[in-house]
């Protein structure tokens, strides 16, 4: 028998719409109250600098707890079970706070409005259009992907066809952005951050009761189709794809907790951006630590959950769960994908539901709009601005951003389309993170320490790390060279990074350098310290509010939790 549409509709009465409805009315009037405070294209871009570390920190986490963490780290813990908690442990926390301590003294030092701009400073126009173009491409392909898993839910919800859920998702997150800019992006993400934790929470308690607590789940889990593997984090074979436990460990800690991890946290704009709202440059250091504690703890409400449902929903477990981590189809027609949907539809009485279903929706819409808010961004400042319309007034800009956010919007209709034909989105999105983020990284860290590299290199290296995470990924799709699991995209980012370096290298031996006073405050070593250095009076005094401190508590907490699980 397979899962009709009708059994995987959920269940939805008066009280879960009455909540749904609260909450749009809610997130359009956020944006609506937000567009009294836009008079400048500084205003809509980057909240004109003037938010407080708490509020960017929230939202730092929750711009990145978009569809993709919430159903794919589900999926991937009713798949993989406790191993996923890499993507967070090892591939997220270790990159922030090397973002908060090294990276943010610099960007928020130097003034920069983008990560595409530091190019443009550092390489010149060749580099900065090539940057540009990839980062506007990728920021379309993922807003995709948060666009079909919003509507897919939409589909769930009220039956209506995929194309029309498309649609309705589609114009209420242009709404918000188009109205408010970035402020009414990062007030609703504070404000999603805390529904989706009100969701996520009783989802897991009632669950773990469900299954006799964290004793039960785990005598299950051991004796399901994963098996004690799925207990322990180390060292994550079925996650990597590969069978030897060395090259395991060394695709999750260079792959993922390296190239891949410190590619998307430190030049990710859409990151970036919200800690350069901040208000000062210790409050933009302490935005990726703040984040940094719920990020800590957010695997266990969004990765157990889907532990629980591995064993526990019908659809996905016993013969189910084997025939898909088989890579066959489940008997049940059901995919990891939907694991949160059916423990929320077996699990959670009315009232709750809708809560739980505004959370999901709330973080679709959050990383859409991150996305959305990062487009328009570059696009208009490093694309239409330095190429195409130069030097008009400042209220050209303002309107231009509104136009390019309803663009942005069709071409992401366009994508979600592309997103609907894989089985398991956190594929995808680790293969565009392999394009796109890891040659960045590696043309920006070299860029940002050796001052001897050169413009041509800057931008000769982006296209070949490019190309070879491209090649690594037909090769893996054609089948000539197999890679199962997510090991395809940790191999293609490690290519693009040690390509990117070394295509780099050769081209700076072969061409000549800027001269020194041209770098200044673009490299590391050129940079006058009393630059980087944060104040420590008024609003930023206190030895609570010491980035240094903060990140030595969160390292070593990590720590304790990887050695612990």
């Amino acid at each position: 028998m397979t899962v009709l549409a009708q059994d995987l509709r959920l269940d939805a009465n008066a009280i879960d719409y009455a909540l749904l409805a609260f909450y749009f009315a809610l997130v359009l009037g956020i944006g609506y109250l937000a567009r009294k405070q836009v008079s400048s294209s500084l205003d809509f871009f980057l909240s004109g600098r003037s938010l407080p570390a708490w509020v960017t920190g929230l939202a730092f986490v929750a711009a990145n707890l978009g569809a993709i963490e919430v159903m794919g780290m589900s999926a991937n813990g009713a798949q993989y079970g406790l191993p996923t908690v890499h993507y967070f442990w090892v591939g997220a926390i270790p990159a922030m706070l090397f973002l908060a301590i090294v990276m943010m003294p610099f960007y928020y030092g130097s003034k920069v409005r983008s990560v595409p701009e530091f190019m443009l400073r550092r390489f010149g126009k060749p580099a900065h259009l090539v940057n540009g173009v990839s980062f506007a491409t990728a920021q379309i392909l993922i807003a995709g992907a948060n666009l079909f898993l919003l509507a897919s839910v939409v589909n769930l919800l009220l039956g209506w066809p995929l194309w029309v859920s498309i649609l309705l998702a589609a114009v209420i997150v242009l709404a918000y952005t188009a109205l408010g800019g970035l402020s009414a992006a990062i007030y609703n993400e504070v404000l999603q951050f805390f529904v989706i934790v009100a969701a996520l929470l009783p989802l897991t308690l009632v669950g773990l009761h469900e299954v006799g607590g964290w004793e039960g789940l785990v005598d299950k889990v051991a004796s399901g189709p994963g098996g004690e593997e799925q207990l322990s984090s180390w060292p994550g074979n079925q996650l990597t794809g590969f069978g030897d436990n060395f090259l395991s460990v060394l695709g999750l800690v260079f792959g993922l907790g390296f190239v891949l991890s410190f590619g998307y946290w430190t030049t990710n704009f859409v990151e970036v951006q919200r800690a350069m709202a901040s208000k000062s440059m210790s409050a933009a250091q302490r935005t990726p630590i703040i984040g940094a504690f719920p990020k800590m703890l957010i695997p266990f409400i969004v990765i157990i959950p889907g532990m629980i449902a591995g064993v526990s929903v019908t659809e996905l477990s016993g013969e189910n769960k084997a025939a898909l981590m088989a890579g066959e189809a489940a008997p049940s027609g059901a995919t990891f994908n939907d694991a949160l949907l059916l423990l929320m539809r077996d699990l959670l009485p009315n009232g709750m539901l809708g809560i739980a279903i505004a959370g999901l929706l709330a973080s679709f819409m959050a990383g859409m709009a991150a996305n959305l808010s990062a487009f328009n961004t570059v696009f208009t400042y490093d694309i239409w601005q330095a190429y195409i319309k130069k030097d008009k007034p400042d209220q050209y800009y303002l309107r231009a951003g509104r136009v390019v956010t309803a663009c942005a919007t069709i071409l992401a209709i366009g994508t979600a389309f592309i997103a609907s034909t894989y089985s398991n989105l956190m594929d995808y999105l680790q293969q565009l993170f392999s394009f796109f983020n890891a040659p960045l990284f590696a043309t920006f860290i070299l860029g940002m320490f050796w001052k001897r590299m050169t413009a041509t290199a800057g931008w000769t290296g982006l296209v070949s790390g490019t190309g070879a995470a491209v090649g690594v990924f037909l090769l893996a799709e054609t089948g000539v060279w197999d890679l199962p699991g997510q090991g395809a995209s940790f191999i293609g980012a490690g290519a693009a990074f040690v390509v990117d370096i070394a295509v780099s290298v050769v081209v700076t031996m072969a061409t000549r350098p800027k001269p020194e006073a041209q770098l200044v405050g673009l490299v590391y070593s050129l940079t006058p310290k009393e630059k980087l250095k944060r104040s420590t009076v008024g609003e930023d005094a206190g030895w609570y509010r010491n980035p240094g401190l903060l990140a030595g508590i969160v390292l070593a907490l990590t720590i304790v939790l990887n050695i612990f699980f």
